[in-house]
This record gives structure tokens, C-alpha cells and sequence, in this order.
């Protein structure tokens, strides 16, 4: 499959947006040591903002950069979301009133519990009326996220905003489970050439002796491993870096998604 990039967003821990991880990424300018992501989720209206988790915010907040930066409009883009763990915050929160005898959730936290309920508070926010899909697919989510959104955007021939995030469990789940810090990434992908990124090729590879992509930064490595967001950082290094690159990640199994770059000039 080719798709284009139309805008990229970007935040985790240790760089607030895609530029500040662009820069770490091609100048070495270092990362933040101090710096983690505190979502704000300003699209949503006042209502929905207080009823909005991390989770949700963080969702809404990298997916809205990337939209703004494509220059296109929400209306127009069908959606793909994937997280690994969904809104683990909620999640929590529920494992608590169960484990009390009046095992009482409350209707907010049962509503934001379910997967589609970041997709669900973008797509009113933005009143759009286009499909949707939300993906688990444990580490490699934002591969599988990757994979939905590029076959949508080749089949539908529609352009896909993809946006991919994980946030920490509280304890005691926070040590049994991967995504230890938030970490947020969103793609606007469409058929169209003109004024895109970046060109990239999608394949699925089965040699199961094809090595996934490391990151060469020992700090950035570590990132990598923590969450199936931030196992895009190869994908994201390749787009930071002029010219053509190829990166390779955990698909599904022994599977493996080779991507082929060509970053392009605007």
C-alpha cells in the first residue's frame, strides 16, 4: 500500500509536540528530563471536558495537532484510534468499586471505559459524521492502527486520521502491564500527493527473521519498549529524517510491517 502524509503530532515523555522530537530526533537537541504530557483535550466543549479522562484528552489533544497541521477538515477525515490498554484511569477506577460490596461504577466511568470512547468524544467534538474504528492489538497496536488506517485510506480512497495512545495503569496493574508514561502519536494519511510530508510504502512481511527497528539512542530505546504508542518512534525518526528510510515493526505475531519513507519538500 502508498499513502501520503498530510500532518503528524506527537507527545510523550520528555517532548511536548512533534517538533520539539523532530529536533531531538535530527539535531540532537536533547529531551526534556522533566517534561511529561498533561493532555488539556481543548477541542472538547466544557461539558465534555470535565467528564473527559487523561486518556481521552491525550487521544483528542495529538490527534487535533495532527489535523491542524494537514490543514484539512475533521469532517472529512474517517477515523482509526487504537491504545493498547484504553482509559486505564477508568479502568482502575472501576477494578475499585467492584472489589466493594455495594459495587456500585458510576454511568460516567462505565461510558468512558468502553475502547471507542476517545473516537466517540472526538467525533462530537468535531460534529464529525464520518466511520470510526477503534483497535487493541496489545503491543503492536499502532501497527495494527497503521495497517486499518492505510488500507481504509487505499480501499475508501478517503483520507484517515490515525491517532495511537497509551496511558499508565495506577498500581498494582501499573507493574503487569506495558505503557509506564503516556505517550500520544497521530498520522492524517491520504491518497493525494500534492502537498504531503512524506510518501510511504506499507507492506506485511512474514520472514519471522526480520529484526524489528531499534532506536539507536539508548533513552529513546528505552521509550520504544515501554508502549505499543511509542513503538512508532522508529516510523517517526524515519519521517524526522531527510531523503529515504525504511523501518520495521512488530506486526501480529511473527509478522513484521516493513515501511518504506520518502520524505518530501512542501
Amino acid at each position: 500500500m502508498i499513502v501520503y502524509l498530510k500532518g503528524i503530532a506527537a507527545t510523550g515523555p520528555g517532548f511536548e509536540d512533534w517538533n520539539a522530537l523532530s529536533k531531538h530526533l535530527t539535531s540532537d537537541v536533547g529531551l526534556d528530563p522533566d517534561f511529561v504530557p498533561h493532555p488539556q483535550g481543548d477541542i472538547l466543549s466544557s461539558v465534555e471536558r470535565r467528564r473527559a479522562s487523561v486518556t481521552v484528552k491525550l487521544a483528542v489533544d495529538v490527534a487535533q495537532a495532527a489535523l491542524q497541521q494537514s490543514g484539512m477538515k475533521s469532517e472529512d477525515l474517517a477515523l482509526v484510534f487504537a491504545s493498547s490498554n484504553g482509559d486505564t484511569n477508568t479502568i482502575h477506577q472501576i477494578c475499585e468499586a467492584l472489589a466493594t460490596p455495594e459495587r456500585f461504577v458510576s454511568p460516567t466511568r462505565f461510558h468512558n471505559s468502553v475502547h471507542n470512547a476517545p473516537a466517540g468524544y472526538w467525533s462530537i467534538a468535531t460534529s464529525s459524521m464520518q466511520p470510526s474504528s477503534s483497535i487493541c492489538a496489545w503491543d503492536d497496536s499502532f501497527a495494527a492502527g497503521l495497517v486499518e488506517a492505510a488500507t481504509q485510506c487505499v480501499t475508501e480512497n478517503l483520507p484517515v486520521l490515525l491517532a495511537v495512545f497509551d496511558t499508565p495503569f495506577p498500581e498494582p496493574l501499573y507493574e503487569k502491564t506495558p505503557g509506564h508514561q503516556p505517550f500520544g502519536v497521530a498520522l492524517v494519511l491520504d491518497l493525494i500527493p500534492d502537498g504531503s510530508l512524506a510518501k510511504m510504502r506499507i507492506e506485511v512481511d512474514g520472514d519471522v527473521n526480520l529484526a524489528t527497528t531499534p532506536m539507536a539512542n539508548l533513552q529513546l530505546e528505552v521509550i520504544r519498549c515501554d508502549s505499543s504508542a511509542s513503538r512508532s518512534l522508529p516510523l517517526l525518526a524515519a519521517l524526522a529524517t531527510p531523503g529515504a528510510n525504511e523501518v520495521v515493526l512488530g506486526y501480529s505475531g511473527d509478522l513484521r510491517l516493513r515501511i518504506a519513507v520518502e520524505n518530501l519538500h512542501r
